[in-house]
């Protein structure tokens, strides 16, 4: 009688079930940020405010852009287009919870409500959007990591990311971009930019030999 074993690869994890549950992960994970974000934003004003919401935003950026492509081991284009198709599933994840938890329960104020030209519904298009490009993105630099140095390096990843968000803020806010500032949704909107000239300089770098 002969058995089977399952063994998960070394690199490029991208078996179906295990994207799916992945995907459901990063999505309750992503959940969870959101509302502490929203009540956060309720409850709290001023400079502790200020810290509070950045902090979350740090903690959902870094679990966005680093989970997806270790949990594919990404090094080439499949494990790279799996940690895409996590990154998907959690905002389909995301939509559910929200439609059937965080919305009855009026969590979003009224200025988020006053973005969405007093819609809750504007920013899912959005959100499957960035939600499927920053895991891409990330596992990217990952996948670039681990072929110019043999493991990925994920506190490289985040810390590169936030900085370089850093900078494009403070150049949008001199540049006079419409509605730049320093601030919390500037900050959150320049990890976008951010993270493709990041995975430009890492692919670059990974193919100097």
């Amino acid at each position: 009688m002969t058995s089977v074993v399952a063994t998960t690869p070394a690199y490029d994890h991208t078996e179906l079930r295990h994207v799916l549950r992945a995907g459901a992960q990063l999505g309750v994970l992503q959940s969870a940020t959101v509302a502490a974000f929203a009540y956060a934003s309720r409850l709290l004003s001023g400079p502790v405010e200020l810290g509070v919401l950045t902090l979350i935003l740090i903690v959902g950026v870094a679990a966005t852009i680093s989970l997806p492509g270790l949990w594919t081991k990404a090094k080439h284009i499949e494990g790279i287009a799996g940690a895409a198709g996590i990154g998907l599933f959690a905002t389909v994840v995301f939509l559910l919870v929200d439609v059937s938890v965080f919305q009855p329960l009026g969590i979003y104020s009224n200025r988020w409500l006053a973005i969405g030209g007093g819609s809750n519904w504007w920013y899912h298009p959005v959100w499957w959007m960035v939600g499927t490009f920053m895991p891409w993105m990330g596992a990217m630099i990952l996948a670039s990591q681990t072929v110019k140095s043999g493991a990925p390096n994920p506190l490289m990843l985040v810390v590169g990311t936030l900085g370089l968000a850093a900078v494009v803020m403070a150049v949008a806010v001199v540049a006079h971009v419409p509605g730049a500032a320093f601030g919390v949704g500037t900050y959150g909107v320049s990890v976008l930019p951010a993270l493709a000239i990041f995975a430009t300089i890492s692919a670059v770098w990974a193919s100097r030999q």
